[in-house]
């Protein structure tokens, strides 16, 4: 069975660059260097107007943990319902409780905005007390995937435990290996963890053609150091991920 490459991309460029390397589903986000975060409705429609493979949009209403209140889940549903309005093909949530489980009311009332669009649980999976607990509750929701580097720091650290995920899961939902998925390994996760579904960034840098750019202003207060530059999907890169994932 062919390997589905997922991209995740915060552009409309960065989506195309994907789609032309062969990507064949994307993960819209924004504010990807805080884990990823709700993308505006203009750009969930500018990026369902610009390509033809499946838009799964994340939705996420802040950075800083899985943990949200009652007010943080109704910012949700409205999101996620104004995604499907959008034509999103599939949402992306995760939710815990306060002692590391699944919330299960959060994500039922999420599945449920959500309709008919297929529900991807993040990585928030990975911060789970108990992975083998989460997915039992995730299949009993009605969840269709899971995005897991087994618990690990990377895909390729987890790939074990993702390989015991996908054969519990098998036939009842999809898990999906991602988290710092490379070149050089994205081949042996396949292989070893038997998943059909990763999940990578793929990126390179991109510089502003603006000049001259005033130097000690900050606009961000986190990575990139350099205000200039920003990270953009690698179609090259995209399309060698496919190639190693399929090989």
């Amino acid at each position: 069975m062919p390997v589905l490459i997922e991209a995740c991309v915060d552009s409309v460029a960065s989506a195309l660059a994907a789609e032309r390397g062969g990507a064949g589903r994307l993960e819209l986000c924004d504010a990807l260097h805080d884990g990823g975060t709700t993308p505006s409705a203009g750009m969930i429609s500018a990026v369902k107007a610009a390509v033809r493979i499946p838009v799964f949009v994340i939705v996420r209403p802040r950075g800083g943990g899985f943990v949200y209140t009652f007010e943080e889940v109704a910012v949700m549903r409205l999101d996620i319902e104004a995604a499907r309005m959008l034509g999103a093909d599939g949402i992306v949530v995760g939710t815990l409780t306060n002692d590391a489980r699944v919330d299960e009311e959060q994500m039922r009332a999420l599945v449920a905005a959500a309709r008919d669009l297929p529900v991807t649980f993040h990585r928030a999976f990975d911060f789970a007390r108990d992975r083998d607990e989460a997915i039992e509750t995730l299949m009993r929701l009605g969840v269709q995937r899971v995005l897991t580097a087994g618990g690990a720091a990377s895909a390729i650290e987890g790939v074990e435990a993702i390989r015991a995920l996908a054969k519990r899961g098998a036939g009842q939902i999809a898990i999906m290996a991602g988290g710092g998925v490379r070149e050089e390994t994205v081949q042996e996760i396949v292989h070893r963890s038997g998943v059909t579904e990763v999940h990578v960034r793929g990126t390179r840098d991109a510089r502003t053609p603006m000049t001259p750019f005033p130097s000690g202003i900050r606009l961000r207060k986190r990575l990139p150091d350099d205000e200039q530059v920003w990270e953009e999907t690698d179609e090259h890169r995209i399309r060698e991920f496919v190639r190693l994932a399929n090989g």
